[in-house]
């Protein structure tokens, strides 16, 4: 579904993603992980246009994605959950998720829109009792919940994640991961993740890559680089979430 070859990335002068490459076939989540600095968002807003990359290609279902504009992403079946969430926070729940419908109003598709907007609740059923209430007064957690189901009302094949579990608490933790579980179950949405809570993203991962100053230095199953002492010493140190069950 999604092959990024050899793309480099700039800011300025630094080299902040090096001829870096991955695959996310469909129906699979995969995560990427590393230290601060990295580059996991600095490859995300690339592939989403945000960012434009100096050299390399992105291809989406076969498709050069590599020059195309945010808009035309969205349109073409790609949405991006930013670091931080980014909600609307004076706007409404409900208007921040009926935003991320944008690009479809055009098309003619209120009712289809409406009958997406309550299947986001059907899914995180406290936006719905939130729906009236500003973006800026949910917790943490109902706003990550917002980001990702705003992301939801523009009909992806694949979601991009970006430190969903930021800021959180544990049992919010879970809540986050189990509900990306059932985004790829339940509903077949192919997911890349970027998380630096490690364990927690290979857990439910197929497979997923490391990346270090900007460079892919390790692929591989999900299962095998949890067990790999190498990211076992550098990425899956002992924390609050080491025990975490999000199957």
């Amino acid at each position: 579904m999604l092959v990024v070859k050899n793309i480099d990335v700039y800011y300025g002068k630094i080299n902040a993603v090096r001829r870096a490459s991955l695959h996310v076939s469909e129906g699979e989540i995969v995560a990427l992980i590393g230290g601060n600095g990295a580059g996991k968002t600095t490859m995300l807003n690339t592939i989403s246009g945000l960012i434009r990359a100096f050299g390399g290609s992105i291809l989406y279902d076969g498709q050069d994605i590599t020059k195309q504009p945010p808009d035309r992403i969205v349109q073409m079946g790609i949405s991006h959950v930013p670091e931080g969430r980014l909600v609307f926070k004076p706007m409404s729940t409900e208007d921040n998720l009926l935003l991320g419908s944008f690009s479809r109003y055009s098309l003619g598709k209120r009712r289809e829109i409406e009958n997406d907007r309550e299947q986001v609740y059907s899914i995180f059923p406290i936006l719905k009792e939130r729906r009236r209430q500003p973006a800026g007064t949910l917790s943490g957690g109902e706003q990550q919940m917002l980001a990702i189901g705003r992301a939801l009302m523009a009909k992806p094949k694949l979601l991009l994640l970006d430190e969903p579990s930021m800021g959180l608490a544990p049992f919010i933790i879970k809540e986050i991961f189990r509900h990306i579980l059932e985004l790829r179950n339940r509903f077949g949405l192919t997911v890349l993740l970027v998380e630096q809570n490690a364990r927690n993203a290979l857990r439910i991962a197929d497979s997923g890559y490391v990346l270090e100053t900007g460079r892919v230095v390790l692929q591989g199953q999900a299962e095998d680089l949890l067990a790999n002492r190498d990211v076992q010493r550098a990425y899956l140190g002992r924390d609050l979430d080491t025990e975490m069950d999000v199957q």
